[in-house]
């Protein structure tokens, strides 16, 4: 099978498509044919050499940790679910024909792989952050950097749980924040003043690492009340940083009943095919999204 993978820590150049043995499905897992597979900041993190202690790496490594595509081996005392069936999920090495995934869900009617792969990491950081920082029904949340997968995911969870959210990101998204149902600003300078022109900010979410904790500190005033998931330098501030997942299977049944009661659509802004890993590698790291990105396998 064909996978993408890199054998030294560097820039997008290091990944390489190549062909591999197929990987099986073990006890409490299953096997997909890939048909996409998501983009998230912590696969070029992880190529980069950035030290993320919940994601060891041994070289060479496989690159990708989210994937929708259809069971083709299930693994022992795995119940529920059997070849053929349309599933997305979380497992490693998803940038591949195949990929075995340990947690992972029946896909939703009316999304497409592509859409599919989106959501993975993606509602299970986005619902784990909303939990970490604490912020309750009737209470205004604000989100540096929310036009991207996680912040298209918080800001619609937020909505559906009575959460008032203000949302930063370029130009070009404010009307994409608005359809999600946040109040939109530009970042740049003044921001800090815009969104205190918006009203009181109960906690803020740092989504996008542009060096912002301690004007978030300033606009909750309480560093509890902030949490970072892409600024390793936030506990400096005294701020959490964000980077162990928790419960996947809970995140997938929460993202299937969101989905299905049409509260929830993530976006993809682009598919890539599977050769051109680096290039959504580039683009994941410049930022700017308005949705997901995804290869298509």
């Amino acid at each position: 099978m064909r996978k993408v993978s890199f054998a030294e820590f560097g820039g997008p150049e290091v990944l390489e498509l190549l062909d591999a043995e197929e990987p099986h499905a073990g006890p409490g897992q299953v096997r997909v044919a890939v048909r996409a597979a998501g983009v998230n900041p912590v696969d070029w993190r992880l190529r980069e050499g950035q030290v993320l202690g919940a994601h060891p790496i041994e070289l060479p490594a496989g690159v990708g940790l989210d994937a929708a595509g259809v069971v083709d081996e299930v693994g022992e005392g795995v119940d529920g679910v059997e070849p053929g069936d349309p599933v997305f999920g979380e497992g490693v090495d998803t940038y591949a024909e195949f990929a075995v995934l340990s947690a992972w869900a029946r896909m939703p009617e009316g999304l497409t792989f592509e859409e599919a792969a989106g959501y993975p990491s993606v509602v299970e950081t986005a619902l784990r952050v909303i939990r970490e920082v604490g912020v309750r029904p009737g209470q205004t949340l604000l989100v540096s950097g929310a036009s991207g997968g996680v912040g298209s995911a918080v800001l619609q969870i937020a909505r559906d749980r009575g959460i008032a959210v203000i949302g930063t990101a370029g130009a070009a998204n404010q009307d994409y924040l608005r359809e999600l149902g946040a109040v939109p600003t530009t970042y740049g300078e003044g921001w800090v003043e815009r969104v205190r022109g918006l009203g009181r900010v109960d906690a803020a979410l740092d989504l996008a690492g542009s060096g912002v904790i301690g004007e978030l500190v300033e606009l909750t005033g309480d560093p509890r009340r902030v949490v970072s998931i892409a600024d390793l330098g936030a506990p400096e501030f005294g701020v959490r940083f964000s980077g162990t997942a928790g419960s996947v299977p809970d995140a997938l049944a929460e993202a299937v009943d969101l989905i299905t009661r049409g509260r929830l659509r993530i976006p993809v802004e682009k598919a890539y095919p599977l050769a051109d890993a680096a290039a959504a590698h580039v683009d994941s790291r410049a930022g700017h999204a308005r949705g997901r990105r995804v290869l298509v396998v």
